[in-house]
């Protein structure tokens, strides 16, 4: 167990490693837009990087889940190609996609089926390291695409922030505050909120708490849950537990919103814990506040007494599929 926990004590590390296996690549040529296909936790790295340049007018990001890449995609689009195994079925049918459309592709995998079509296609790819879970590769799937959109000029330098989210994720306080919020969900189901700041980092949280944990967790954006789930507390069915990830970024409205919220749910007798992100940049706030979510998850699973490692159900799927 404790092997998981030192792979996300790891991610400072991840992210010099990753830098080193891209080095100078880049992408040439007219790139008006970037597609990042691939699903769970190769997916999920998409996202971020979605979320992370959300304020860039001059590229679209877009992230693609499934079989088929998006009608528009073009010779003009950059296709990243994410699968840590290098075998997940909807990213390779989609790489072919790809082909048909003459997009630019890279590939991001640690071998597989992935490796071996792009080495016969003579297109760029580049090899992760194996041996961890797909979900514990985060930094290695983002920070290579992100170094590689940075040496293709598509996005402004990233050194300063890069360097400021390393030495973030050192800090021992992250650890233990991860420690002391696992102690408190034993048992509960997480509800985690934020503005669209953070909305990708609760979904982060969410899926890190299914995985390493094993319970179910649910993750919403304000100020829409103030429309519709919000409700849901008037007839409570289980025990749950309300997490708000604020940003310091956040705007005055979703402060006064998260305020409000809270003192709601208190009422119907549902704990809340409310968390501050801070820090000097964008990217050092996005992967601080995911760090800690690793963290609690792995420690609520050792409070819940199961192994964080092993996602059995999801194999067994894959089994069936194959049948």
């Amino acid at each position: 167990m404790n092997e998981i926990r030192q792979v996300i004590l790891d991610m400072p590390k991840h992210i010099v490693d990753a830098v080193s296996i891209v080095k100078d690549f880049r992408v040439d040529g007219l790139i008006n837009s970037v597609v990042i296909t691939g699903m769970g936790g190769s997916a999920i790295a998409g996202d971020i990087m979605k979320s992370y340049l959300s304020d860039l007018r001059d590229l679209r990001v877009e992230v693609n889940r499934g079989y088929k890449l998006p009608v528009w995609v073009d010779e003009n689009t950059l296709v990243i190609v994410c699968s840590y195994s290098g075998n997940t079925e909807e990213t390779i049918s989609c790489y072919k996609d790809a082909i048909r459309k003459k997009s630019k592709v890279l590939g991001i995998a640690t071998g597989g089926k992935i490796k071996d079509m792009f080495n016969k296609n003579n297109h760029p790819l580049l090899i992760l390291p194996k041996g961890m879970q797909p979900r514990n590769a985060i930094c290695y799937l983002f920070f290579t695409s992100l170094k590689v959109l940075e040496n293709s000029q598509l996005i402004p330098k990233q050194t300063t922030f890069i360097k400021d989210t390393i030495k973030a994720l050192k800090k021992p306080m992250l650890d233990k505050a991860a420690q002391d919020l696992a102690k408190s969900l034993v048992n509960k189901i997480p509800l985690i909120y934020a503005s669209s700041n953070l909305s990708v980092v609760a979904y982060r949280w969410k899926c890190e708490f299914n995985e390493n944990a094993k319970i179910h967790a649910f993750s919403a954006t304000l100020p829409e849950l103030n429309h519709n789930e919000l409700v849901g507390f008037t007839k409570r069915l289980a025990d749950f537990h309300v997490i708000f990830l604020r940003d310091q970024d956040d705007d005055k409205h979703i402060k006064k919103r998260i305020k409000i919220t809270k003192s709601l749910v208190k009422q119907y007798n549902v704990p809340v814990t409310e968390i501050g992100i801070s820090g000097p940049d964008k990217l050092t706030r996005m992967f601080s506040a995911i760090f800690m979510g690793d963290m609690t998850s792995f420690y609520l699973a050792i409070e819940h007494g199961v192994d964080p490692e092993p996602v059995e159900i999801i194999e067994k799927l894959k089994d069936m599929l194959k049948d």
